[in-house]
């Protein structure tokens, strides 16, 4: 549905929840985005209907090596902005538990502990009562799911959390997950939140069938590839500075990026604008996840919820960047 705002409003997998196309990730608050320009972003977000925000305990580093500092920032600002403007009622909440918190061995994965103990820090952290979508950020395998979902089962019975989803997680995993939690009537997983992106294309093999079988909407990370996708070549042409680590990515993807960024010229449109369309043109896709580092770059990324990628733009995207050749076995197999 799409009315004033620039975004659509789809469910969240399988659920009866509406949630905006492009969800709002909050990584870089308190690490490279001060809590004013956070704040700002914050506002920028409701006011163009984004009503979807992404989070993690973890986020707001650099950790210290002692872990007394930069854990949780993230979540204390999206808490702060959220009691000083009002907002609770108005957004989606994700938040995520799993990476280490302390130095100690239970203040980390999936244990019933552990579980716990994440929730209630990052309900004070964010100055609220529930968690509309509690996130495991990555699976443990060490822990039964008879375990975690005993956990998460007294978490939603208490109203802290409303929806759970996975991060990270395999198809199989997203497949014992939801058997699990179905021997114990529960709704189980609503969303995973994988990697995925143009040029990273591993998880239609096994986990979007997975979620499209199971009902859960995917949330990519990283929609961009870190920059990859956003008109690198271009940047660079222009003496804007990259990491070592993204020079070699640029000479490695070199053929690929300049057939690239060429199509998205023919288009008239910007790169990282087609990476995220190319996303939201999925059904699979519930919402991709958008960083901004500045509000310009959160208003820029607007466009991608209007451009409408043809036939022969998504071929010729396929033949670009051709992904693991479909599903799993055939994508192998024959």
């Amino acid at each position: 549905m799409k009315g004033q705002f620039p975004v659509d409003y789809v469910h969240l997998g399988r659920s009866g929840l509406k949630v905006s196309s492009l969800c709002l990730g909050t990584m870089n608050f308190g690490d490279v985005t001060d809590e004013h320009t956070s704040f700002q972003i914050l506002d920028t977000a409701l006011e163009v209907g984004i009503n979807f925000i992404d989070t993690a305990d973890v986020y707001g580093g650099p950790q210290s090596p002692d872990m007394k500092k930069g854990f949780g920032l993230s979540e204390e600002i999206i808490g702060r902005w959220m009691a000083k403007r009002g907002t609770r009622g108005d957004v989606i909440l994700a938040t995520k538990a799993y990476q280490p918190m302390g130095l100690g061995p239970n203040d980390r994965r999936l244990s019933a502990l552990h579980i716990r103990r994440a929730c209630e820090d990052s309900l004070r952290r964010l100055q609220t009562d529930h968690i509309d979508l509690y996130q495991m950020h990555h699976i443990d395998r060490a822990t039964p799911w008879e375990e975690v979902w005993q956990a998460i089962e007294l978490l939603v019975q208490q109203g802290k959390v409303i929806y759970v989803g996975s991060s990270n997680f395999a198809g199989w995993d997203i497949a014992t997950a939801q058997a699990a939690a179905q021997r114990r009537m529960l709704m189980g997983l609503v969303a995973e939140q994988s990697l995925y992106n143009l040029a990273t294309r591993t998880v239609e093999l096994e986990v979007i069938p997975a979620c499209r079988h199971y009902g859960l909407g995917i949330i990519p990370w990283s929609p961009l590839g870190g920059g990859l996708l956003g008109g690198v070549l271009r940047k660079a042409a222009s003496g804007r500075r990259a990491t070592p680590a993204m020079k070699q990515k640029i000479e490695h993807y070199r053929p690929q990026l300049e057939a690239y960024e060429a199509l998205c010229a023919d288009l008239g449109e910007r790169p990282a604008d087609v990476a995220l369309a190319w996303l939201l043109h999925n059904p699979a896709v519930t919402a991709p996840l958008v960083g901004p580092r500045t509000v310009e770059q959160l208003t820029q990324g607007l466009r991608s919820a209007k451009i409408t990628l043809s036939d022969d733009a998504m071929r010729c995207l396929d033949e670009i960047w051709p992904g693991p050749g479909g599903e799993a076995p055939q994508a192998y197999a024959w």
